[in-house]
Formats: structure tokens, C-alpha cells, sequence
């Protein structure tokens, strides 16, 4: 897509890959490159992204899985096709289905997957943001246990689910994977050291038992508090957001 006014260009991964998205509208940002970073994919296995947006979370995982065989569904078209020239302008082979979770395609519901992961809205009331797709992006209209479900029904036995979402809303997830998951793992990712988890990453394993793992806290920030304009990220995350590697979760 050529630039307008309506249209930005990101980059991503220390510039290795930049995104069209919405100058107005909602554009992903770091929670999409960590969901990318904590899926465990290997090469060759399949991936299904729901709500998948501008691809950003789909596509930095492909350019980190070379020949992971990606999907991903999104709700809105202006986004979806985003998405679509995005892949084709990083040279990442994705395929970007437009549809609502709620009324999948026969087609895709008859497939499986080895991972699914989904970045859901985060916020449950208030007043939505003046722009339709930023507003559909972030304001939650399917309800979050309704995306852990459509989720869990796209994954193979033993395949892994692994979302981003607000701390606040840890108990609703554990919640809605059990019991038909297990092996979780929570991954607490805060700002700061000595702050309070904003996120959590969770990753959960279909059909199994394994126990509930409290990860050690991701800490975006090296300093206590921003003290001046720059960068201040510490080497797990500069590893992650501008190199591009995974987050070292120890339990996979």
C-alpha cells in the first residue's frame, strides 16, 4: 500500500520489518511483538492468530520461526488487508482471513492448529475510542472467555493457546482454561522494577494437567522511574523488541 494521509509506516525489530497501520486508527505496538516473542513455535508447525489486526504479532513471529505456516482472522477488512500487504511486503508468507471469531468459516473450522495466539481487547467499558477501528480493536465486544474458547476448539490435543491481556483480568482467563487446558504458565510483565505487573502473558497447554507455573517478572525498563527522554529498555527486552528473539519462559 503507497502512502496517504490516512496510512504510517512502523518499524519493528530494530527496523527488520515495518508495518502500514492505521495513522489514526489502533496500531499495535510492544504487547504484539511480546505475544510473537512467548510462543513457543517451532519451524513447519501451524499458527492461527486471532484477531490478528495489521499482522504485526503474526508476522514478527514468522520472521523469527522461518516457515511456521501462519493464519491469521481478523474481524475488520481495512485491517485485515493490512495485513495481507504487510506479509507480502516483508516477504512473510501469511494467510489473513476476514471473519468474526463468532462465525468462523466452515473452512477454518474444520482445520487445527499447533498454536493459537490472541492479543484480545482490553477494556470492558467506558467510552470507545472516537475512531470505529480503534475502538472495535481495543473495547471487548466478544467476551474474553468467548476468545480463549474459539481458541481452544482451534488447537490440536496438546497444542498451546498463548494470549496478552491486563493483569486485572488473570482470574477470568485461568477461569475460562479450565478444564479443558493445563501446563499454564503466567508470565507477569511489568514496567518497572518494584512495579506492579501491567500484563500478564499466559500460555496453556489443551488437554493436559500440568501445574500452574509463576514465571519471574519480565521488566521492560532498566531505570526506576523515566527520568529523560531515550530508550532506558533492559537487555531482555531489547533482546526481544528490537532483536527479535523469543522470551526465555524455561518451562516449555
Amino acid at each position: 500500500m503507497t502512502s496517504s494521509p490516512e496510512i504510517r509506516h512502523d518499524g519493528f525489530l530494530g527496523g527488520a520489518l515495518r508495518f502500514a497501520q492505521p495513522a489514526e486508527g489502533y496500531r499495535a505496538g510492544a504487547d504484539a511483538v511480546m505475544l510473537a516473542a512467548a510462543c513457543p513455535a517451532r519451524p513447519a508447525e501451524r499458527v492461527l492468530e486471532l484477531g490478528c489486526g495489521a499482522g504485526v504479532a503474526l508476522l514478527c513471529l514468522g520472521w523469527r520461526v522461518r516457515g511456521a505456516r501462519l493464519t491469521g482472522v481478523e474481524l475488520q477488512p481495512q485491517y485485515a488487508e493490512l495485513a495481507r500487504e504487510n506479509a507480502r511486503a516483508n516477504d512473510i508468507e501469511a494467510r489473513i482471513v476476514t471473519a468474526d471469531l463468532g462465525a468462523l468459516p466452515a473452512e477454518l473450522r474444520a482445520e487445527s492448529f499447533d498454536h493459537v495466539i490472541a492479543n484480545p481487547p482490553y477494556f470492558l467499558g467506558g467510552t470507545a475510542a472516537p475512531d470505529q477501528g480503534r475502538g472495535i480493536a481495543r473495547h471487548e465486544g466478544l467476551a474474553l472467555e468467548h476468545w480463549i474458547a474459539v481458541g481452544l476448539r482451534r488447537l490440536r490435543p496438546k497444542g498451546w493457546l498463548t494470549l496478552i491481556q491486563k493483569a486485572d483480568r488473570l482470574a477470568e482467563i485461568l477461569a475460562a482454561l479450565h478444564p479443558a487446558a493445563g501446563t499454564i504458565s503466567v508470565l507477569p510483565v511489568a514496567g518497572r522494577v518494584g512495579r506492579d505487573a501491567g500484563r500478564v502473558i499466559v500460555t496453556a497447554r489443551k488437554g493436559t494437567r500440568g501445574p500452574l507455573r509463576l514465571l519471574p517478572p519480565f521488566v521492560m525498563h532498566a531505570k526506576s522511574a523515566h527520568l529523560q527522554d531515550g530508550e532506558d529498555l533492559t537487555p531482555e527486552a531489547q533482546a526481544v523488541l528490537r532483536a527479535g528473539e523469543a522470551i526465555n519462559r524455561r518451562d516449555i
